[in-house]
């Protein structure tokens, strides 16, 4: 840990470079590394552009639940070492989008400000709306220097819901809209985009906490490569059950916002219920994060 940044009042910036001093690898703008907290592993977004980064950058908000953000605040000093995992992709660009549509609220203005570190690099049109409570705007200078006037400034809910609405519905055509903050703001845009025409393929959203779900209906799981069939119960996940039956299945939030539990599905079909895949890649039935999706039918078969 070569810095700590106070940002807000309840948001530090921690700033690391390689203990072993070699070259940190190019990564997709909105990219996350995977942190290892306490006794937690949590994914947080890095905020530099991801090209030829000397250094990684991600900021984390005090939670006062006494999880992994709470601990980094707590026990992270200049000088200490932490184990990061990454980067890893699960919010990167179109880069075929003839604009750029950037809607950040609170701390999820991290993979947006990467996002905006980018599109200045490589000249890419694009334009912000930073959603924020006065006083606990992480990262406003930076946003502000790097935005210029492309930036829509919107202080409360309300005002973000009127820019919000207003912006959606004056973007050429062939924009792409990118989103990241708090449950309640990102379900505002999706429907707000909704409304305002936008194909999904063009609304690209970051989740930190995906939405409740109900327990879901049981169904048999063939698991291929182990030779293994499940039994997977109502209110079990699937990855839930092959781990408890020693089947190693790579996972971190366990709520479908963070991709790493992605595995390949080889016949039926799935009920989807994760935040990372797109609508085309649902529609082929062929991957599904193990951690929130279901087989639609009484039996799915996964490469496991």
């Amino acid at each position: 840990m070569v810095r700590i940044d106070q940002l807000t009042s309840t948001a530090r910036q921690f700033v690391t470079v390689r203990a072993d001093g070699r070259a940190l690898p190019d990564h997709a703008p909105g990219s996350h590394v995977v942190v290892t907290a306490g006794s937690k592993r949590n994914a947080y977004s890095l905020t530099g552009s991801g090209i030829a980064p000397a250094e990684f950058r991600f900021s984390v908000l005090r939670r006062g639940d006494g999880g992994g953000s709470d601990w980094l605040h707590d026990n992270v000093a200049v000088g200490d070492t932490l184990r990061i995992e990454g980067p890893t992709s699960a919010f990167a660009p179109e880069f075929s989008a003839r604009k750029a549509l950037l809607i950040a609220a609170g701390i999820g203005v991290t993979p947006v400000l990467s996002h905006l570190r980018a599109a200045r690099a490589w000249g890419r049109d694009v334009e912000v709306v930073y959603g924020y409570r006065a006083g606990a705007a992480a990262h406003l200078e930076e946003v502000r220097e790097l935005a210029g006037p492309h930036l829509r400034e919107a202080v409360g809910r309300q005002a973000l819901h009127e820019v919000l609405r207003e912006r959606l519905e004056d973007q050429p055509w062939g924009t792409h809209a990118y989103a990241c903050g708090p449950p309640a703001v990102v379900d505002l845009f999706e429907q707000q985009a909704h409304r305002a025409g936008w194909p999904p393929a063009r609304v690209h959203l970051e989740r930190f906490v995906a939405p409740e779900l109900d327990a879901g209906r049981a169904f048999t799981a063939v698991l291929q490569r182990s030779g293994k069939q499940l039994q997977v119960p109502s209110g079990t996940s699937l990855l839930e059950a092959a781990l408890a039956a020693d089947v190693p299945i790579a996972n971190m939030c366990r709520q479908g916002v963070c991709g790493q539990c992605v595995v390949a599905v080889t016949a039926g079909r799935v009920e989807h219920r994760d935040a990372v895949l797109t609508p085309e890649e649902r529609e082929t039935h062929t991957q599904m994060l193990a951690c929130v999706s279901r087989a639609a039918d009484d039996r799915l078969e996964i490469d496991a």
